[in-house]
């Protein structure tokens, strides 16, 4: 594939992804009447199955990353040109801003707005490490026909046994910073995320490493 047709895709599947992410997000806190429960397990079905179709469909074109993390462990891993790193991670995070601004447009809500939701603290910080390793493990270790019911099955569980819901992605954090809803971050809380999905892809790189020297 074309190195522009690799970007097209890298975008709209990041901003598929996040219209999926904020629009069930919004869909599920309007129909649950006020049962958070309900509402985070509406979000977590639609990101899960459109996560799988999402990757099915545009992994032949580009990888299926839509994540920095993904992005730059897999150009670490098999040594990626960094400028072409770069516009994958840049046409992710506008596929982020895009895929808020069309769940918004879709609801009639105002298309740039900020999230006023607090997510901080140190449980959720190592939510978002451990999430984030996690997901770089199994897409590691994962048979190449099986990634996408692997990684979407990882993340649909990863909504529930972390702390922060399992973001697991610099994207969906700066997308979701743009979305004042369910699915939102407030942007003081969003660095403090972004920080601790680094740390998570530096794990996996570590852990990847030392599997490597061991083999």
């Amino acid at each position: 594939m074309k190195a522009w047709q690799r970007l097209l895709a890298e975008w709209a599947g990041t901003a598929l992804l996040l219209c999926v992410v904020i629009g069930s997000g919004i869909m599920a806190e309007q129909l649950s009447q006020g049962n958070a429960a309900i509402a985070l397990l509406g979000n977590t079905l639609a990101t899960v199955f459109a996560l799988y179709v999402l990757i099915e469909t545009l992994a032949p074109i580009s990888g299926a990353h839509f994540n920095p993390c993904v992005t730059c462990f897999v150009a670490w891993k098999d040594q990626w040109p960094v400028l072409l790193s770069l516009a994958y991670v840049l046409a992710q995070l506008a596929g982020a801003a895009c895929g808020a601004w069309l769940a918004h447009a879709m609801f009639d809500l105002d298309l740039f707005q900020w999230s006023n939701k607090i997510r901080t603290g140190p449980g959720q910080w190592l939510a978002e490490s451990v999430a984030t390793a996690g997901l770089l493990g199994v897409i590691v270790l994962s048979p190449a026909h099986k990634v996408a019911s692997l990684v979407a099955s990882y993340i649909g569980a990863a909504y529930w046994f972390t702390a922060s819901t399992s973001f697991a992605n610099p994207a969906a954090v700066f997308g979701r910073m743009m979305s004042n809803s369910f699915a939102g971050i407030a942007p003081e809380s969003a660095l403090g995320f972004m920080a601790a999905e680094v740390a998570g892809l530096v794990l996996a790189a570590v852990i990847f490493r030392f599997v490597q020297k061991h083999q």
